[in-house]
């Protein structure tokens, strides 16, 4: 049996006393403007009809003060005793509570405090809060309670209101700004036979109907590229990805990842294009291209840096990857150097290539700040990406850091089914011999793949991640809506 709070209480035999007035749960309300909208109108404008929740009032005897709120503003409404009538003033003040909805209809003036209100002509209840708010000076400050709670965190907080309308304004932007440049949208399966696309631990799940075991995509990739084979030139999604791996303050396991491909492109001119690209989209939802991290003003209207794997490795860890160049002696090199590692894989498992990778983001991601273009990966980390044609042992890939954080991955994509069919199959060794992050053998995709594809170029973006390095939040979970949480024990 559920136990309800005394306010709780009062709260429900409100409920009961307002149906003897009217439904406490209406089906709709005819609203003219926005409250953003609303405050914007000059005094004298009439027939204003809005609609929100209350979030402060001050009853009075025959006159009273409330604020109401929606995802974009507040606005002040007057209600008064001689305009709506006895009856409904008693109403008001025996029976409404903050946190309930009200829409309201009148006319727009400004007090003698100079601000914006709307004078009630007439009003309507359009929903009871059975909870009470939390204390509106303090609001909800404890993270925990805001990831598992966010409707409160949105009520209380501004921040968070801003934070979130931001995020998608900046999605719409970067869509706007790829169809402009001739890219289309399209839709990629979610649950498939092969978890493909990148190097990564898949979830995996049941499908009933088909009695077989399936994947959680972890990207879009191999699809995307399969649409390429078809015909679209240039394609992009919006793609919600699940990882089975870790979890820290850059981390989740299901998150909202981009990813565009354009045929007939190579990965030097992804980076021109997604330099511009975010760098218009920033500047628009942002209004500046100067940020603040780590209390550091960095510029993003310089021209980004370029370095090279080798580059780093060398100058954080003095390993040149290139004489240390087979697992074993990297292997041995690093423990010989103390390097140590914080993760759930055991290295000894790790492939050259992710052997290599984890090694990078230890010493040397961390130290990036300034937006940089990281390239030539060892081709055992790309096994989906085109090998560079003066060096075989690298491929023509780049990534983006910004602030330690991979912003965007991208590569020139290896269209050879051939070569492409015989790194799965190393990819297949290495997963049987312990690498859970290596990628499966997909012959579905070789098979498209024989049918012929462009020269294409390709890349992925994590929305959230590159957020959370913008906005400067602690935790990657500030800019998801829902994250998942684990239950709390009752």
């Amino acid at each position: 049996m559920r136990e309800f709070t005394e306010q709780e209480l009062v709260r429900r035999e409100k409920v009961e006393e307002i149906r003897k007035y009217c439904n406490p749960y209406p089906e709709r309300f005819e609203v003219t403007n926005t409250l953003k909208e609303a405050k914007n109108l000059e005094d004298g404008t009439e027939n204003v009809k809005v609609a929100g929740r209350i979030v402060f009032m001050r009853k009075m005897g025959k006159m009273s003060f409330l604020k109401i709120r929606d995802l974009e503003g507040d606005l002040q409404l007057s209600i008064k005793i001689d305009m709506v009538g006895e009856e409904k003033y008693a109403f008001f003040k025996s029976l409404i509570d903050v946190g309930d909805f009200i829409g309201a209809s009148g006319e727009i003036f400004t007090t003698q405090t100079g601000e914006k209100t709307l004078r009630c002509q007439d009003f309507t209840f359009l929903g009871k809060a059975l909870k009470p708010l939390p204390e509106k000076f303090h609001g909800v400050t404890d993270p925990e309670i805001c990831y598992r709670n966010r409707y409160l965190d949105l009520i209380m907080n501004e921040e968070t209101r801003k934070r979130f309308l931001l995020k998608y304004s900046f999605i719409k932007e970067i869509r706007r700004f790829l169809e402009d440049n001739g890219y289309i949208e399209i839709e990629t399966p979610v649950l498939s036979n092969k978890a493909s696309g990148a190097t990564a631990k898949p979830f995996i799940a049941h499908h009933n109907a088909l009695d077989i075991d399936v994947y959680l995509r972890i990207a879009p990739e191999t699809y995307l590229k399969r649409a390429v084979v078809g015909g679209f030139t240039k394609v992009f999604e919006f793609a919600r990805c699940f990882r089975n791996e870790g979890i820290d303050a850059t981390h989740l396991q299901d998150f909202t990842m981009i990813e565009g491909y354009a045929a007939y492109y190579n990965y030097k001119d992804n980076m021109v294009l997604l330099e511009n690209m975010l760098k218009t989209v920033i500047e628009k939802v942002f209004g500046t291209l100067k940020i603040t991290i780590n209390e550091k003003e960095v510029d993003l209207s310089k021209k980004w840096e370029t370095v090279s794997f080798r580059d780093l490795i060398l100058k954080y860890a003095d390993i040149d990857i290139k004489k240390v160049n087979t697992k074993e002696e990297l292997l041995k090199t690093i423990k010989e150097k103390n390097i140590t590692f914080e993760t759930e894989e055991d290295i000894e498992n790790l492939g050259f290539g992710n052997l290599v990778d984890a090694l990078y983001k230890k010493v040397a991601r961390p130290n990036l700040i300034e937006p940089t273009f990281l390239v030539e990966h060892p081709i055992e980390l790309s096994p989906l990406a085109r090998a560079n044609d003066e060096n075989k042992t690298l491929t023509d890939r780049f990534q983006l850091v910004i602030n330690g954080a991979e912003i965007i991955n991208a590569y020139s994509e290896l269209v050879d089914p051939i070569d492409q069919e015989q790194r799965l199959l190393h990819q297949a060794e290495l997963k049987a011999q312990g690498d859970e992050e290596a990628m499966m053998m997909d012959y579905d995709y070789i098979n498209a793949m024989e049918y012929g594809m462009p020269p294409i170029s390709g890349w992925g973006m994590g929305i959230d991640r590159v957020l959370q390095v913008l906005t400067g939040v602690p935790n990657i979970k500030d800019n998801v809506l829902f994250p998942l949480m684990r239950p709390e024990e009752k």
